[in-house]
């Protein structure tokens, strides 16, 4: 039986607070729902009065021998803004402040840590206000709230939009660089696919037959894509994926050019090019295909995760995994 273990992040609204971890290597759930209050098993509206002490969060199971914790408190920063102690985004109240409530002292400590880090970065000029709490009983929320952003995916992506939270997440994790920073540093066919939108020739790339284990980082901000194990051999002559690492990583664009009807992909934080995707996926995996120029890309092979910065993905190429989901 695989010891799995729990975390609990509250973020604002937990529509938002779902698809960031949903179905990352080592998740094995996520559960949205109430904690940190008085009242026992409180319903949506009676949390939205803002009476009832409880904040809106989500709870995560996972494999701690595949996904670190450390990694997690990592995904939860980038997902709120740290500086707004009276909720988050357009939604403003009690229910919906910020925290991370701990398990174990081990959590606690990790969480401490990182808070103290990201303060020290200087990526906000406000203070740091996310508290860090004990953990509290947690109740799921009702059924219709689940997973909402399968459930109702344009209303999930209006709602995004228009609440600003992607916006400042862009602005305050976005790694873009200046048109002449890039054609110094990157190469003609790197800088003529991801800033100029081109597609690099089937066959004649660098990881289109690539099998090594590893993962797939932004070639511009080094931002994790994808992974060796959700790779596979499409015959189409370029890097063919089932899914990315996280959900959140990506941006989904309609894409009208030459002819077509398709969709692109691109990297939300960097905002660059990477391909597009289909659904001729294997059915087994989902029946998505995410077909990559590799140009877009950097591999890193797992033995080389550590020294170049990514240790914390190691634990995806342990043999003891969870299940499959």
């Amino acid at each position: 039986m695989a010891e799995y273990e729990v975390a609990t992040f509250a973020g604002g609204c937990f529509w938002c607070m779902v698809a960031p971890f949903d179905e990352f290597p080592g998740v094995i759930k996520v559960v949205s729902g109430y904690t940190g209050g008085h009242v026992p098993n409180p319903t949506y509206e009676q949390v939205c009065r803002g009476d009832t002490g409880h904040v809106e969060a989500v709870q995560i199971t996972y494999d701690p021998k595949v996904l670190p914790y450390e990694l997690l408190l990592e995904m939860f920063w980038r997902q709120i803004d740290p500086t707004d102690a009276g909720g988050q985004f357009c939604d403003q109240g009690s229910s919906y402040r910020t925290a991370i409530f701990y398990h174990t002292p081990e959590q606690k400590a990790a969480a401490e840590a990182s808070k103290k880090a990201l303060a020290e970065s200087g990526r906000f000029d406000k203070p740091i206000v996310t508290p860090i709490l004990p953990a509290r009983e947690f109740w799921p929320a009702e059924d219709y709230h689940q997973h909402f952003y399968k459930k109702n995916p344009a209303h999930y992506k209006r709602y995004r939009s228009a609440s600003g939270r992607d916006e400042f997440i862009r602005k305050h994790w976005s790694r873009q660089e200046s048109p002449e920073s890039l054609k110094k540093r990157l190469t003609e066919m790197q800088y003529y696919v991801t800033q100029q939108n081109g597609t690099e020739p089937p066959f004649q790339n660098e990881y289109w037959n690539e099998t090594r284990e590893g993962i797939y980082v932004d070639v511009v901000s080094g931002e994790p894509l994808f992974s060796s194990l959700d790779k596979y051999d499409a015959g189409c002559g370029w890097p063919s994926f089932t899914r990315p690492l996280a959900k959140d990583l990506l941006e989904e664009r309609v894409d009208t050019s030459h002819g077509m009807i398709r969709t692109e992909v691109r990297s939300k934080l960097s905002d660059s090019h990477l391909g597009h995707v289909f659904d001729d996926g294997p059915r087994e995996a989902g029946g998505r295909r995410y077909c990559i120029n590799s140009a877009a890309l950097r591999f890193i092979p797992k033995e080389d995760l550590e020294k170049e910065g990514y240790g914390q993905y190691l634990g995806l190429f342990t043999k003891e995994k969870g299940p499959d989901k």
